[in-house]
This record gives C-alpha cells, structure tokens and sequence, in this order.
C-alpha cells in the first residue's frame, strides 16, 4: 500500500463512520494524519473509528454536521479546526443513493441525493479553501462514480448519476481554480465496492473493488510527489466498460 507522510497533517473524511469513509479515514490515521471522523447521525460508530484512529498512535476527533447546509458545515470546519487545526485533507465521501426508477423517486429524496452528493462536495471544498490557501497546500479528493465522465445514465438512480456528474466537473473546475497553489483537486471513482448495495451478475476480474483498492487511489492523490497532478479522476472499475452494457 502506498503510504505517503502525512505527519502534522490533518484529514477529514465526509461519512466517515461506516463504510467507504470508515476505511478512507483509517487509511490517512496510517499515513500519520490526525483525522476527524464526521458523522449526520451514527454517532457510535463514529466513536469506534476515532478510538480505531487513535490507536494508530494518532489524535482524532468526531465532529457531527449536516454536509447540505452551509452553517452545518461552517460549524463542523470549526470543531475541526478546534481540536485538531486547519484541514489539509479533505475527502467529500458523503453521497446518498437512490436505486429505484426515476419516476418512482418521490421528489425529497432525489433532492436529497443530489444535495448530499453535490452540493455537500461544494460547501465542504469552499470552507475548506481559505485554511488551506493560507497554508499554502491541501489535498481534496472527492468520491465519484465510474462512468460519470462519459455521461453514463440510466432510468433507475438518475439523480445519483446527475450528481455524480456534476461531481467530476466541479473537481475539473477547482483543479484549474487552484492551479496557481500547492493545493490540488481529484476525484476517485468506483464502480462496485466490496460493501455496495447491489452487484451486477457480472463483475470486472471476477469481484467488486476493495476498500484496499479506493483507499489506494486516494493515497495516490495525498502523496508530496504528486502535487503536479489536479483536476484528474481515477476510475476503480477493474476495467469495466459502461457501453457494453
């Protein structure tokens, strides 16, 4: 596993108490990075991750917030910023979904999906800007979706893809907007993770992504040595091809 140093740093995860978050959070704890594990609502869970953290030999912190209301996380940057300083990484991970045909979607929820995939990636990036422009170095990598740079859509789980869109563009967007710093903006995209909702019948190499293989990716992005590389995404799809479908 790729490790880069990220001792004296300080990650934040979005959704960080279960699963993809869980493990992308840890992953930064292993790197050196003091983290802090926000949660909307599984405050127990996020207890055990930050005592997990914490027993990589570094400091954590759980911070509650709502990712689609810009004083929830006006509130939860400066709860962070309290316990632990300024954010230097920053994963947006927070994004509902919503498995059912378009139509058969009742309005709050596609709201819901769209808010907490997009816009929470755009509040948390704008609030984090400032500290990391001031420190002159940040690392923000946002969770994605394969397919979503070819305009991948289906009739089931539109606003998910819509979203996830407009993830990627946004990423695109704030790799050129700080193109003139030592911050750099990413995107990871999975296909099928180890702990996805639904599996197709078939899967590329025979199974889904692992935690290992997004944490991998991500870890990439974190690294000192690739502060030239912004405004990318990286697909972990084992090769899948969304027109073959």
């Amino acid at each position: 596993m790729l490790t880069p140093d990220l001792s004296g740093r300080t990650a934040l995860v979005t959704g960080s108490a279960k699963g993809i978050g869980r493990e992308l959070l840890l992953s930064t704890a292993d790197c050196g990075a003091d983290v802090a594990v926000h949660y909307h609502s599984s405050a127990a869970e996020a207890e055990d991750v930050a005592a997990a953290a914490e027993s990589r030999g570094v400091s954590a912190t759980t911070v509650q917030g709502d990712v689609t209301d810009p004083d929830g996380v006006d509130d939860l940057f400066s709860a962070v910023e309290s316990d632990l300083g300024t954010v230097d990484v920053l994963v947006n991970n927070v994004g509902d979904f919503a498995p059912s045909h378009w139509e058969d979607i009742e309005f709050d929820t596609w709201q819901r999906v769209v808010e907490t995939n997009f816009y929470g990636t755009f509040l948390c990036s704008k609030r984090a800007l400032p500290g990391m422009r001031e420190a002159d170095w940040g690392r923000i990598v946002n969770v994605g979706y394969a397919g979503s740079e070819k305009a991948l859509v289906y009739p089931k789980n539109f606003p998910y893809f819509v979203a996830k869109t407009g993830v990627l563009m946004f990423t695109r967007m704030l790799g050129a907007d700080t193109q003139d710093t030592e911050i750099t903006v990413n995107a990871v995209s999975p296909y099928v993770v180890e702990n996805s909702d639904e599996f197709p019948d078939e899967l590329p190499r025979g199974r889904p992504a692992s935690f290992e293989d997004m944490s991998q990716a991500m870890l990439f992005f974190l690294h000192e040595d690739s502060g030239y590389i912004s405004g990318e995404n990286v697909e972990v799809d084992g090769g899948w091809l969304p027109e073959t479908l």
